[in-house]
């Protein structure tokens, strides 16, 4: 079985896709090894695809702004992407990018074992939720899935386009940081 610095040397050097050719950096997941608490989404954007570092720039600190809301910070979750290099032009994912990059999510998730995994934004839950789901609609919902809650929420990108969907962000976190100490607490209990 892999390591961590085994996935993220192969993800650092990895050619499954065309988009290995036009990335500058891949952006191996990043967090805590140890977390409960992982978050997808999507691809890596610009700014990302430049530092090799997950959600940094605006959407970034829209993220560290919600997570520290729910009394959370970046030591104490898993923070990935769906796929690891940064489609041209930040458009979503092909299908056949997503494939090539899917095995690096499932190592990091055997790996890490959380007890919740958000997803951030549409393109995550699709693929992770199921193929229909309607992030205005679902976002902040739970299914319990192979000893692990999923919820999605905003993508923080989103959030910057339509900040009035920033409430309804908050509240999800705060849901998660909640259902979080719910499962310690029953954990605790036996």
């Amino acid at each position: 079985m892999y390591t961590w610095e085994e996935i993220q040397a192969e993800i650092s050097s990895c050619t499954r896709c065309p988009l290995s050719r036009s990335r500058h950096l891949a952006v191996p997941g990043q967090g805590s090894f140890k977390a409960d608490l992982m978050f997808v989404a999507e691809a890596p954007g610009a700014q990302e695809d430049q530092m090799g570092i997950p959600f940094i720039g605006p959407a970034g600190t829209v993220f560290d702004e919600l997570l520290s809301g729910a009394d959370l910070s970046r030591q104490d979750i898993y923070l990935t992407n769906i796929i690891k290099c940064h489609p041209p032009g930040n458009r979503d994912p092909k299908d056949y990018e997503k494939d090539a990059c899917f095995p690096y999510l499932k190592l990091e998730t055997y790996l890490l074992k959380p007890k919740i995994i958000v997803c951030l934004g549409r393109v995550a839950a699709q693929r992770l939720i199921e193929p229909n789901y309607r992030i205005t609609r679902q976002h902040g919902t739970w299914i319990h899935r192979k000893n692990c809650y999923l919820t999605a929420v905003y993508h923080p990108s989103a959030l910057l386009r339509d900040p009035s969907k920033l409430e309804d962000a908050r509240r999800d976190f705060k849901e998660i940081c909640k259902k979080r100490k719910e499962i310690h607490t029953n954990l605790a209990n036996g």
